[in-house]
């Protein structure tokens, strides 16, 4: 590829910290994207630290961190990661912008179901998906709660399992290795994050 994406949508999954909206306003200013698009509501998680929603609290930190507010637009409706891409497929066509690429910025272990969602929900544009570069255990400082991190993995592989067939997004492989793994987690307990009507994986 000569060139990079035509836009930036970002924190397509509800990640809740500035990390997001300064990776972007970086991968911007390395000459990646000419646009950015914030997307998001409030959840559970980020409604006392962002209570005008995130997409708003990005779009601030992005015009703080120097980028200017023509190259910025704002979804801020969004509340899971079909609404996110589909919400912001949908204003970036009110504003006349044709997407040949996007370059998706989520949480570090959500790449994939963002990268499948997209290619579902968003058929006629080249997807990568990225994140702000981290270990696991970064991570897990950056949340200060190991246990919830966990219980989060595991509800995202539930959702790459299950989600295909209800349409959601496309399939991807998983390893043996991460099945077992996500089998044995689920029956210590790491459960919160899971939905409830899924089928035990096989």
């Amino acid at each position: 590829m000569d060139h990079g994406p035509d836009l930036l949508p970002v924190d397509l999954l509800g990640h809740g910290r500035a990390g997001v909206a300064d990776e972007a306003v970086a991968l911007y200013k390395r000459g990646m994207a000419p646009l950015l698009v914030f997307t998001g509501a409030t959840s559970p998680t980020t409604r006392d630290r962002m209570p005008r929603g995130e997409a708003v609290h990005y779009q601030e930190r992005a015009i703080e961190l120097g980028v200017p507010s023509s190259a910025v637009l704002v979804e801020p409706r969004a509340r899971n990661t079909g609404e996110n891409i589909r919400f912001s497929k949908a204003l970036l066509e009110e504003a006349g912008v044709e997407a040949s690429s996007v370059l998706l910025i989520s949480k570090p272990y959500e790449e994939r179901r963002a990268y499948a969602t997209a290619r579902r929900a968003w058929p006629g544009v080249e997807v990568i998906s990225a994140s702000t570069p981290m270990t696991l255990n970064e991570y897990v400082d950056s949340i200060q709660d190991a246990r919830l991190v966990i219980d989060m993995l595991v509800g995202a592989l539930q959702r790459l399992l299950i989600y295909p067939e209800q349409g959601f997004m496309i399939e991807q492989s998983v390893p043996a290795d991460v099945l077992e793994a996500y089998q044995r987690l689920r029956r210590e307990g790491f459960t919160s994050r899971l939905l409830t009507t899924d089928k035990p994986a096989t």
